[in-house]
């Protein structure tokens, strides 16, 4: 019989396999070939995909999440190497424009990616060790008429550390059109914070939102600029501002701070009485202030200690140490401190605008105080050592001293109310002048500490 060959047998059925085997084997190489170029391009070029695919991903899904607000996001920048994600920019702007947050640049490194694509682990172990920074960052509120502007923050999970710079609450508007915008008094602060640091901090649960403790906060060289404008009303049916303790307790997560510092700090405290007049100012210069114990989760009884000392108008040295109840609003607040030799014309920035008098003459020599507040009222001794005070009454209306009514109110105010000495007699006692204060619906914890003080320095001079 005739037999063909094996390989004209299955001759087909074989180049069919070997042509399977070949597509097969250039298909994977292809794909790996695409494959291995998607890598290089996102390992060499990963701006591309991220801005083309991934920025249009985020923005999509925040504006599904949160439709009261739009995002904008500029270039976003991703280096492999350094393991780093940063972006030119980003804007975030609720629809009715109340609020706006915007940042000039912001990169974060050290997040373990890999670790949460595989494992989906905790935000606390993917970020332990990430690194974030941005640059001229501002929060804008336009109800409150306030911006928060930050030059440069940075904060380090590692390093359990928050540092801020040039850090600064400012209004947006003047102060003539800050106040303007309310029949009722208003209160504008003004604060700089050159240079801010928080050690200690538990950064994953602070940006978390579940707690807020730190070790330390240290501010070096910040001012802070208080105006109240007495020329209008007080609202009476707003809500009294809080005092620390209601503050506190006020926040339902956690808060505790070991320690606050201000080193070289300057306070400014004024009240407007004329719309376009200068005010009648306090200030505080070359302020050192330590604050221990600022927490609200504590025994009912705990009080956070302040310590703090500086130039009171540029020419006394002032002492002052606090004791503020942190929980209970039973606890009283008590402040004690002391103040060196001045001379009293000094005050005149205030008490011409404030008090419409104006001190001659007059030198003090010492003072000391200790004054309690119990449920918005104050009472406690000062005691002050002066001489040669002589006090010039001034018109309401001119703020002169000029004047025949003004001249006989001056001679009065010397003659028959005012304390002229008030210095130790043969058997060493002096008038020893009572604080009483009962705190004003619109008191600020600070107004309610200094017209407590004011009080008592009344009652010694014959105010």
């Amino acid at each position: 019989m005739f037999m063909l060959p094996k390989q004209a047998i299955h001759g087909p059925a074989n180049r069919r396999k070997l042509t399977l085997r070949k597509v097969t084997f250039y298909a994977s190489g292809a794909l790996g070939a695409i494959i291995l170029v998607c890598a290089l391009v996102f390992l060499f070029f990963p701006d591309t995909f991220i801005n083309g695919y991934l920025k249009n991903k985020i923005i999509k899904a925040f504006t599904k999440a949160y439709p009261a607000y739009s995002i904008r996001i500029a270039g976003i920048h991703y280096n492999i190497w350094e393991n780093r994600i940063g972006s030119d920019g980003l804007t975030l702007t609720s629809i009715d424009s109340a609020f706006s947050c915007s940042i000039g640049s912001f990169s974060v490194r050290g997040v373990a990616w890999l670790q949460f694509l595989r494992h989906g682990n905790s935000a606390s172990k993917v970020l332990n060790g990430s690194v974030a920074e941005a640059r001229d960052a501002a929060l804008t509120f336009r109800q409150a008429q306030y911006e928060l502007h930050c030059g440069r923050l940075r904060v380090s999970l590692p390093d359990s550390e928050i540092s801020a710079n040039a850090l600064e609450l400012r209004p947006l508007v003047s102060d003539d059109n800050f106040f303007s915008s309310s029949k009722f008094r208003k209160t504008r602060f003004r604060i700089n914070l050159p240079q801010c640091k928080v050690t200690g901090a538990d950064c994953v649960r602070l940006l978390q939102g579940k707690a807020y403790t730190a070790g330390s906060i240290k501010v070096n060289n910040g001012s802070f600029d208080v105006l109240v404008n007495k020329d209008t009303p007080a609202e009476p049916d707003s809500p009294r501002p809080l005092m620390p303790c209601e503050a506190l307790s006020s926040l339902k997560k956690i808060m505790r701070i070991n320690t606050v510092n201000i080193m070289n700090g300057r306070l400014k405290y004024a009240e407007r009485y004329i719309t376009g007049s200068p005010p009648a100012e306090v200030t505080f210069d070359s302020v050192w202030l330590s604050a221990e114990g600022i927490t609200n989760h504590a025994a009912a009884g705990a009080t956070a200690v302040i310590s703090g000392q500086g130039i009171f108008m540029k020419t006394s040295a002032m002492k002052i140490r606090m004791a503020v109840p942190v929980i209970s609003p039973e606890i009283p607040i008590r402040y004690s401190g002391s103040l060196d030799g001045m001379d009293l014309t000094r005050l005149n920035s205030f008490l011409e605008t404030g008090e419409r008098l104006r001190i001659k003459s007059g030198v003090l020599e010492t003072a000391t105080f200790d004054i309690a507040i119990i449920a918005g009222r104050a009472s406690g001794p000062l005691r002050a050592m002066y001489k040669d005070l002589n006090i010039a009454v001034l018109g309401k209306l001119t703020g002169s001293e000029k004047g025949a009514l003004n001249r006989i109110a001056s001679f009065m105010t010397n003659a028959m109310k005012i304390r002229a000495s008030n210095m130790p007699d043969k058997s060493g006692s002096i008038k020893i002048g009572e604080a009483k204060y009962t705190r004003k619906r619109g008191d600020t914890f600070l107004q309610l500490i200094w017209f407590s003080l004011r009080s008592g320095i009344g009652d010694v001079v014959g105010f």
